[in-house]
Formats: C-alpha cells, structure tokens, sequence
C-alpha cells in the first residue's frame, strides 16, 4: 500500500516536471519570438490545472496587442505554435495555455458571468439556450460556470461553428 502512495507521488512530481519542462521550452521559444518582432514583454510561467500556462506581460499594451489579433485570432494560432515547439522537443502533446496582455484572463472573466447568465436563463424559462459559436477555451469556460450554477451543457455543431447548449436541470 505505502508503494502505490509513493509511486503516485512520485509520478505526481513528474508531472509537474514535465508541466515546468513544457513552461520552460515555451518561453525560451516565445523569447525568441518576441526579439525577432522586436517587441519588449516578459514572460510568466506557472502551472494551473494540470497544464503548463505561460503569459506575455508588458507595459507596452499597443505592442502586445499586435500579439493577440482581432478576437484573440493571432493568441490563438501563437499558442498553437508554441504547442508544436513543445512537442517537437519533447515528442508529447501539449495542452499549454498562453495568455497574452492578460487578454485570455480577461475574456475569462466575461465568459463566467455569460455562462453564469445563460444558466439563470434557463433555470427561469426552462428551456435549453444555445449559445453562440466559440474557440474550445471559450466553450471550457462556459461549460464550467454552467456546472458551478447547477447545470448541464453540452457542445454542439462543428468546428469552427461549435457552439454550447445550456440544459435545463
């Protein structure tokens, strides 16, 4: 019994190595990054819900902006990129999170009292409530405040038009 615990921990502590190994090689790939673009930002790394987070930070909000396209297009295809840089030195697949400017952070937030929103809809008509098409973190965020009001969702449609049905208990 005491070696199922330990093997456990210790692969619990290997899981968080690799976690810090995927944070370590995005922000050396991100570094590199931001002085070809010839853009100032530092770099954040943390490991939250079993996945590697890297942010770009900056004083300069105009410059990081470029970073993060209109509705967050180019956040999302660099995070993509940096998924791949990972992978191709560790040969697994990545879950990274990248956040740019607080940008993801923020839209966090509105998507939490929009998920919050639409489950007090539904509680009230009783009826399910479809939602516009979102990117799959958006539709994480929303699936996990409808959870935390005490309801289900489900995602529906295909991508790039896959949106959340809100259900009634």
């Amino acid at each position: 019994m005491t070696e199922g615990t330990t093997t456990a921990a210790a692969e619990g502590g290997d899981t968080l190595t690799r976690l810090e190994q995927e944070g370590e090689i995005a922000a050396d790939y991100l570094e590199g990054l931001l002085d070809i673009a010839d853009l100032d930002g530092d770099i954040d790394m943390d490991v939250e819900a079993d996945r590697a987070s890297v942010s770009i930070v900056s004083d300069s909000a105009r410059d990081l902006q470029k970073l993060v396209g209109r509705e967050g297009e180019v956040l999302e295809a660099l995070q993509e990129l940096t998924r791949l840089a990972v992978h191709r030195e560790t040969g697994d697949r990545s879950r990274l999170m990248l956040d740019i400017g607080g940008f993801r952070a923020k839209k966090r937030a509105e998507l939490a009292v929009l998920g919050a929103k639409a489950a007090d809809d539904v509680k009230a008509s009783g009826e399910p409530l479809k939602l516009a098409p979102m990117t799959p973190f958006e539709r994480k965020v929303v699936h996990d405040a409808v959870a935390a009001a005490g309801l289900r969702s489900e995602s529906e449609g295909e991508e790039p038009q896959r949106f959340v049905v809100v259900l009634p208990a």
